[in-house]
């Protein structure tokens, strides 16, 4: 790797590692007894007795005096179906009933499995300068520059410099193909084609920084401290074909559903906005939040299930469900919310946190009981991104690095067009 490029990787073997206190590991229990015995056992005491005394009567030909009162609460169709089953299952209890093998925890390793230095990665919670592509390639916008890290090579190279005093604000890849937009501080977006090494498309709009961007097959939308959001065909060198108005103060956080028809919108106004494609403007907004927003997720297995996190004053990721409009959980986290991201996997997510804890965590969804807890970042974790497999993330902090975690298991699609975890990089 070039020594002058500001992004270097850090050898993992000459960290000094802490091995922070977490409890949270998944746990899967052991099995349980046969769901026979629990049909009599986890009832009444009483039960019990009567599931003795029908065992003696099929296997010894015993016929123990019964108390009838056991009976008196019970239909004799429900006598009838309990004799059946114990005539009929019982007989054959002699042969062994097959085990199925515990399955071990899925143990997430605590430490990052790489680490890039990443000199002048700015700490600013409304900027996005990080994003990971289908076809394995890491964007990050440092400064005026935007450079592109290889996970088939690592290697790094430069896509482009903003002339001063420019900078970039956010960076996101098309899912269709190698198109990166850059939004910068003059409130210009830039569609570039990685692999020719030139611009597509170049649009002005906006009157304040860019610092979201979300892209949705040809078309992008751009969030702008301006408080406006445009939306845009790739295809067309026209300007915006949809504006949204509805946020106070600057545009921070910016997804699409994974329907393709909502776009969530977080802002410094502490409100989230759902607008809708089909109608062309404002389909709702929640405003629970106390404090900007700007960690968004969609639920990959609900669609209409989007999350949101509020930043110091507020702490909390919130779901909100919408076909019924409301609000379905809300967690307080204890920290700034920076990001969230639903894993593709699993039915897990991660949220990353600033003040004060600096912290990583993975939450079971279904309960959203912590399974790990993750850190190393002495600064805010103010960007995330998922690699193509839906394994790894990538984490950047004001502490200048950039740090990649395996954190959600493997897909069980065979059909998964995301790149394998030995394709990724190569792990330490």
């Amino acid at each position: 790797m070039n020594d002058q490029t500001p992004i270097k990787e850090v050898d993992l073997n000459k960290q000094s590692w802490t091995s922070p206190k977490d409890k949270s590991d998944r746990f899967i229990p052991r099995n349980v007894q046969s769901n026979l015995y629990q049909l009599f056992m986890s009832e009444e005491n009483s039960q019990g007795t009567l599931y003795n005394n029908l065992l003696q009567s099929s296997i010894l030909g015993k016929s123990p005096a019964v108390n009838q009162k056991l009976f008196n609460y019970k239909t004799e169709n429900k006598q009838n179906e309990m004799n059946k089953i114990i005539n009929n299952g019982l007989k054959y209890s002699a042969t062994p009933t097959k085990v199925e093998p515990e399955k071990p925890p899925r143990n997430i390793n605590k430490r990052p499995y790489k680490i890039l230095e990443a000199e002048n990665l700015q700490d600013d919670f409304y900027l996005n300068l990080l994003d990971w592509s289908p076809f394995n390639a890491l964007a990050v916008g440092l400064e005026n520059s935007v450079l592109i890290w290889s996970g088939h090579t690592s290697k790094v190279s430069r896509l482009c410099t903003l002339e001063d005093p420019d900078m970039v604000c956010s960076v996101a890849w098309s899912q269709r193909n190698q198109h990166l937009s850059v939004g910068n501080s003059m409130g210009e977006v830039e569609v570039w084609d990685v692999v020719k090494q030139k611009v597509i498309r170049k649009w002005n709009g906006h009157q304040g920084r860019i610092g979201s961007l979300a892209w949705n097959n040809y078309l992008l939308a751009t969030g702008s401290r301006d408080r406006n959001i445009l939306v845009r065909d790739v295809r067309s060198p026209n300007e915006s074909i949809q504006k949204y108005v509805g946020h106070k103060q600057e545009i921070c956080g910016l997804k699409w559903s994974f329907d393709e028809q909502l776009l969530a919108s977080g802002g410094n106004d502490n409100k989230l906005f759902i607008w809708s494609l089909k109608n062309q403007g404002e389909f709702t907004h929640f405003s629970q939040h106390q404090a900007a927003v700007k960690a968004i997720g969609w639920s990959p297995h609900q669609h209409n299930i989007v999350a949101s996190g509020g930043g110091t004053a507020d702490r909390c990721i919130r779901f909100f469900n919408t076909q019924t409009l409301e609000q379905v959980d809300c967690i307080d986290t204890g920290s700034q919310v920076c990001n969230l991201m639903f894993s593709k996997n699993s039915n897990e997510l991660v949220s990353t946190h600033g003040y004060s804890l600096n912290q990583i965590i993975v939450w079971n969804y279904n309960n959203m009981s912590k399974v790990a807890t993750l850190t190393g970042h002495t600064q805010r974790v103010l960007y995330l991104s998922g690699s193509p497999c839906g394994q790894s993330i990538v984490t950047g902090a004001g502490d200048e690095t950039l740090r990649f975690w395996n954190v959600f298991p493997q897909s069980a699609s065979k059909n998964d067009r995301g790149i394998t975890r030995a394709e990724t990089i190569d792990l330490r």
